[in-house]
């Protein structure tokens, strides 16, 4: 069982979204109290703290190059701020509320953020402009979004129940994958092109476009399954929730590989680290980090 190597504190409310730097060096929160955090992550030491958001913040994301870094909230903000000191650069205001997904495009060139209640739209927009490109209407309240590795399609779950690809530049369709019970809260594109998502049924799945019925079935969440994340060689999945429990999956068998139950309540938010080696969690206004094998 994972034990936690260090616990970040510094937020003063509940944490809804967490993002490493691609060097790994850095490691991004947000949460409740309005505030983009960036810590150390070998030490844990706050070393910037962004303001400027007027509603609780919902995501959190990284550019490619690592010299920017995204956020969204309740209000439908997306601000993007110069990553190293913390100064606003832009601000997207497309969304009319809750901005809970956000995804840099492989290239950095293109942001796709995801709107919950009161939005509804996943939009399609450029971050050194703030330009609208493009927005796809088809999900009732957007939970996630992530781009395929390729950057060619775009995929969103949603609290319909659904999870869509479409063609990220036109906005046509691709597939639409209804293996979940109930709301699909979370989904993530492996590095070779799979999919997983998992939602209020408990289940993680595993699965190709154009087929109807997930390749595997992760069991063992005893409740809605939150999060979720592969690790950078796609051979793992980590994925949390209500029942607070992390748990690492083998992606190609779906056996339990490991757990952690170090969190007091449920998990919100987690990401891996880019050299696979520790994986952040949150709930509440902590950051658990634990190191893997």
């Amino acid at each position: 069982m994972l034990a936690p190597l260090l616990l970040y504190r510094g937020h003063t409310d509940s944490i809804f979204a967490l993002d490493w730097s691609p060097a790994g060096n850095m490691l991004a929160s947000g949460g409740r109290d309005r505030s983009v955090q960036v810590w150390q992550a070998d030490s844990g030491a706050n070393v910037c703290v962004y303001h400027g958001h007027t509603g609780p913040l919902l995501s959190v994301a990284w550019s490619p190059d690592g010299k920017l870094l995204a956020s969204g909230d309740t209000s439908g903000e997306v601000h993007i701020w110069r990553a190293r000191d913390g100064v606003p650069l832009q601000v997207y205001r497309g969304h009319k509320r809750w901005v809970r997904g956000l995804a840099w495009s492989p290239d950095g060139q293109l942001i796709a953020s995801g709107g919950d209640f009161g939005d509804s739209t996943v939009q399609l927009w450029q971050p050194d402009t703030g330009q609208h490109l493009l927005t796809y209407t088809a999900l009732y309240r957007v939970f996630a979004v992530d781009w395929s590795p390729d950057g060619q399609r775009l995929a969103a779950c949603a609290f319909s129940g659904g999870v869509h690809s479409w063609e990220a530049r036109t906005g046509d369709r691709v597939y639409k994958y209804q293996g979940h019970t109930g709301p699909v809260y979370t989904l993530g594109w492996s590095p070779a092109g799979s999919l997983a998502s998992a939602g209020k049924d408990g289940q993680v799945q595993i699965w190709q476009e154009q087929n109807p019925n997930p390749s595997l079935v992760y069991q063992g969440h005893t409740q809605a399954v939150k999060t979720l994340h592969w690790s950078p060689d796609g051979t793992s999945i980590a994925s949390g929730g209500d029942d607070t429990i992390l748990r690492i999956w083998q992606a190609s068998t779906g056996a339990d590989a490991d757990t952690y139950a170090g969190h007091s309540t449920w998990i919100r938010t987690l990401s891996w680290s880019p050299d696979g080696r520790s994986l952040a969690s949150a709930s509440g206004h902590v950051v658990h980090v634990c190191t893997l094998g």
